[in-house]
C-alpha cells in the first residue's frame, strides 16, 4: 500500500532544500543558455499541469530524474551511454544548466531536457509511476543540526519520490558527508516500499561517472558513499 504522506502545510513545503548560488558565465555558456532554452529547457515555476514527459521529449521512454546536475558533466555521461532513457535534468545554478545546454548540443543529447527550479515542486506533479530512477547525486548536506530540516533526504521527501517510481525503480543517492550518509540510509531504510538490495552502502556503480566534485572530496580524503533502493 502506498504510505505517501498527504501534502505538507504551505509553510512546509516552501522550506528550500537548496541554497541557490551566483556565478558568472563564459560567453559560451551564455550563448547556449540564449539559443538552447527555448528548445530544451523548462520552468519549473511555469508549469499550471501536470509534467508530460512525451510532450517535453517527443516520445515516450523511461524516464530518470537528475536532482541537482550541477554542471551537468554527469548527466551528459550517463545520458550518451544510456540513448534509451531519457533524462530530465533539475538545477537552480544558472551557469550549470548553461553548461549541461551546451554538452547537449555538443554531444547531440536528443534524450536530455533540463529544468529550473525547486525539483519537489516538480516531482508533486508528476503522476505517480512514472520514472524509472531518481538520481540524487551530492546533494547539499546542510552539516549544522539547526538547518537539517532542509536536507532533501528525509522521510517526507522520500516518501513523495518513491510514490513517482514505477515498481522496481530506483532511488539512487550518492553524498562524500559521512553524518549524512549514515542519516540517508536510515531513511532510505525507513520506508516500507523500498527495498535495500544492497545490504547498506552500495558498491560505487559503474555507470555514476566520476565528477570534479567527486575527484576534489576524493583528494580530500572523503569517502563516497552510494545509496540504492528500489521501490516494491
Amino acid at each position: 500500500m502506498d504510505q505517501t504522506p498527504a501534502a505538507p502545510p504551505v509553510h512546509a513545503a516552501r522550506i528550500r532544500t537548496f541554497h541557490p548560488r551566483r556565478g558568472r558565465m563564459s560567453d559560451r555558456q551564455r550563448d547556449a543558455l540564449q539559443r538552447l532554452w527555448p528548445a530544451y529547457g523548462l520552468e519549473i515555476a511555469d508549469l499550471d499541469g501536470p509534467c508530460d514527459p512525451a510532450a517535453l521529449f517527443g516520445r515516450r521512454a523511461p524516464l530518470v530524474l537528475e536532482i541537482g546536475s550541477g554542471m551537468g558533466d554527469a548527466t551528459a555521461a550517463m545520458a550518451a551511454a544510456d540513448p534509451d532513457r531519457d533524462y530530465l535534468a533539475v538545477e537552480v545554478h544558472t551557469p550549470g544548466i548553461a553548461n549541461l545546454l551546451d554538452l547537449v548540443e555538443r554531444h547531440g543529447l536528443g534524450n536530455v531536457r533540463v529544468a529550473r527550479g525547486d525539483a519537489l515542486d516538480l516531482v508533486r506533479v508528476m503522476p505517480e509511476g512514472l520514472l524509472d530512477a531518481v538520481h540524487i547525486f551530492f546533494p547539499d548536506p546542510w552539516p549544522k543540526a539547526r538547518h537539517h530540516k532542509r536536507r532533501l533526504i528525509q522521510p517526507g521527501h522520500v516518501a513523495l519520490l518513491r510514490s513517482r517510481l514505477a515498481p522496481g525503480g530506483a532511488l539512487h543517492c550518492a553524498t562524500d558527508w559521512a553524518e549524512y550518509a549514515e542519516s540517508m540510509r536510515e531513511t532510505l531504510t525507513a520506508d516500507p516500499e523500498l527495498v535495500d538490495t544492497h545490504g547498506g552502502f552500495a558498491p560505487r556503480p559503474a555507470h555514476r561517472p566520476v565528477t570534479k566534485f567527486e575527484r576534489r572530496a576524493l583528494t580530500a580524503g572523503r569517502q563516497i558513499f552510494d545509496l540504492i533502493h528500489h521501490r516494491r
